[in-house]
């Protein structure tokens, strides 16, 4: 059996939308499917051979998606415990190489977003930092060389 993975409140909203947009377009593509199949010859018909690979395809994301949202264990990122860092919480470290200080929101994998200052806690900075209390140093190796972090604050999301 498949562990179970740690989810934000807002990241699983966000798998269950893409799964009923992902539902709506396979209704669509069956509808043109059974529209094609109705022109004819199936070896030469364009339409009915891409439109089968796009319903197959489709069908693949809904049960990736499926098992995701199966597997997730939703945590209210509002209300985790602030002693160290762990699923949730929002870590501010100071990059010692550079002196800057970056906010990360550690996430599992399916709802961390770099962009968004989210990183996912089995990324190789999130791994490091997972467990951590203020004043820890930590060494991560990622593929651009070392980065030497100290953990300064780590506090309760504002979003579940």
């Amino acid at each position: 059996m498949l562990e179970p993975v740690p989810i934000s409140r807002t990241g699983f909203n966000k798998l269950k939308e893409e799964l009923a947009k992902l539902n709506k377009d396979l209704a669509q593509v069956r509808e043109e499917v059974a529209a094609a199949r109705e022109l004819g010859d199936l070896k030469e018909n364009g339409a009915y051979i891409y439109g089968r690979e796009r319903q197959g395809f489709l069908e693949g994301q809904i049960g990736e998606l499926k098992g995701k949202i199966n597997r997730s264990d939703i945590v209210d990122c509002t209300k985790v415990e602030c002693d160290q860092a762990d699923f949730g919480t929002v870590v501010t470290v100071l990059d010692l190489d550079t002196q800057e200080k970056v906010v990360y929101q550690l996430l599992g994998p399916d709802d961390a977003d770099y962009d968004t200052g989210s990183i996912s806690i089995q990324s190789p900075v999130g791994s490091a930092i997972l467990g951590c209390v203020v004043g820890d140093k930590i060494t991560v190796s990622i593929p651009r060389g070392d980065r030497n972090f100290e953990v300064i604050d780590i506090a309760k999301s504002e979003f579940d």
